[in-house]
C-alpha cells in the first residue's frame, strides 16, 4: 500500500526536513543499513549517537563518516553489546549522561540464522537474547528520555517474523528441542514486532499518544547480517541472491527505519518497508501484516514474560 503523499517512488530521503537540533540513537552502526542511516541523518544535520558492540569498528566508522561529510558532525559512540544484559544497562546509563533527549532511538542491529544453538550469558538462545530480550531491555531503560522528547522507538524487524511457526513457542523458548537457525530467527524477529504493537496498546491505554512506535524492515538488502552469523548454505545462498534483481542496497534498506524515525503522520499500526514483489524491494510504505504478529493474547503473556526474564519494568 503505497502512500500517495510519496508518489510513484515511495518514501525516500529526500522527502526527510533538515533534522538540526534532533538526537537519535541507532544500534549496529558499522555496517549495512545501520550504517547508511547514520550517514543520512548526519547530512541532515542530526546528532546520533552511535552504539555499537566492537570498539574498532565504531571508531573507523566515525573516521569514514567524517571523511564524507566533514569534520563537523556530532557524532558519538558507545560500546555496547545487545547480547549482553550488563553491557545493555551500561549503555543505556551512558546514553542518559551524553545526551539530554532522544527523538528517535532506531534498533537497527540484529543477528541472523545462528546455525547451532547457542546461549548468551543471560541463559537465552542467542537470537532472542539479541534481537528480542537486548532491545526490550535498552527500550525501556531509555524511554523517559523518549517520552521527555515526544519521540519515537522504531524497531528493524524483518519479513522473516512469517517464516517461522507463526506464534511464541512459550514451552521451550530456547529451542532445546529440534534447534533451526532460521526458526529461531524468526521467532526473535516476531517478538520484536509484536513488542512494538503491544507497546503501543500500552501508551495508548496510559494516554501517553506523545511517544510513537513503529515497527519497519528493511526488505532483502545487501548487508552483511547472513555473512557475519549464518552458516555456510545460507552464506552460498544469500551470495547468489544479491547477484540478482531480489535484492537492494543497504542504503534503501535503511528507508523505512529512517522514514519511521522522521515522517510526520504516519500510523503507528502500519508495517514499513519496501511494497514490491514479496516486499523484498521496491517503493517503501506501509503495507499488509500478517495477523499473528498482532495477537493480543500472545503479546501480553511475551510482555509479562520479558518483564519477568529481563527484571525490567517499563515505566509506562
Amino acid at each position: 500500500m503505497r502512500d500517495k503523499r510519496f508518489g510513484k517512488k515511495g518514501w525516500t530521503p529526500e522527502i526527510m526536513k533538515p533534522q538540526e537540533g534532533k538526537t537519535f540513537v541507532i544500534t549496529g552502526t558499522t555496517s549495512g543499513t545501520g550504517f547508511e542511516a547514520a550517514k543520512i541523518l548526519l547530512s541532515k544535520g542530526a546528532k546520533v549517537v552511535m552504539l555499537n558492540r566492537n570498539p574498532k569498528k565504531s571508531t573507523d566508522t566515525i573516521a569514514t563518516l567524517k571523511q564524507e561529510l566533514g569534520n563537523k558532525i556530532d557524532v558519538l559512540s558507545i560500546q555496547m553489546d545487545l547480547a549482553v544484559q550488563a553491557s545493555v544497562k551500561k549503555a543505556a546509563a551512558e546514553v542518559i549522561k551524553s545526551v539530554t533527549k532522544i527523538d528517535a532511538l532506531i534498533c537497527n542491529a540484529a543477528i541472523a540464522q545462528v546455525p547451532k544453538q547457542t546461549l548468551t550469558v543471560d541463559g537465552w538462545e542467542s537470537q532472542m537474547g539479541t534481537n528480542y530480550y537486548g532491545n526490550f531491555t535498552l527500550q525501556a531503560l531509555l524511554y523517559p528520555l523518549i517520552e521527555k522528547s515526544k519521540g519515537r522507538i522504531v524497531t528493524v524487524g524483518s519479513m522473516g517474523y512469517n517464516m517461522g511457526i507463526k506464534t511464541i513457542n512459550f514451552d521451550d523458548m530456547n529451542w532445546d528441542k529440534g534447534y533451526n537457525g532460521n526458526t529461531a530467527y524468526s521467532q526473535s524477529k516476531l517478538a520484536q514486532i509484536m513488542s512494538i504493537y503491544e507497546l503501543q496498546d500500552r501508551l495508548d491505554k496510559a494516554g501517553k499518544t506523545d511517544v510513537k512506535a513503529y515497527a519497519c524492515h528493511p526488505g532483502s538488502s545487501r548487508t552483511s547480517l547472513i555473512k557475519t552469523n549464518g552458516s555456510l548454505m545460507m552464506r552460498i545462498i544469500f551470495g547468489l541472491m544479491k547477484l540478482s534483481p531480489l535484492t537492494q542496497s543497504a542504503e534503501k534498506g535503511a528507508y523505512p527505519e529512517l522514514m519511521c524515525a522522521t515522517e510526520e503522520d504516519l500510523d503507528q499500526k502500519g508495517f514499513y518497508g519496501p511494497t514490491g514483489r514479496s516486499n523484498w524491494t521496491g517503493p517503501v510504505g506501509s503495507h499488509k501484516i500478517e495477523p499473528h504478529a498482532k495477537d493480543k493474547v500472545v503479546a501480553e503473556k511475551l510482555w509479562e514474560l520479558s518483564e519477568k526474564e529481563t527484571g525490567i519494568k517499563w515505566n509506562v
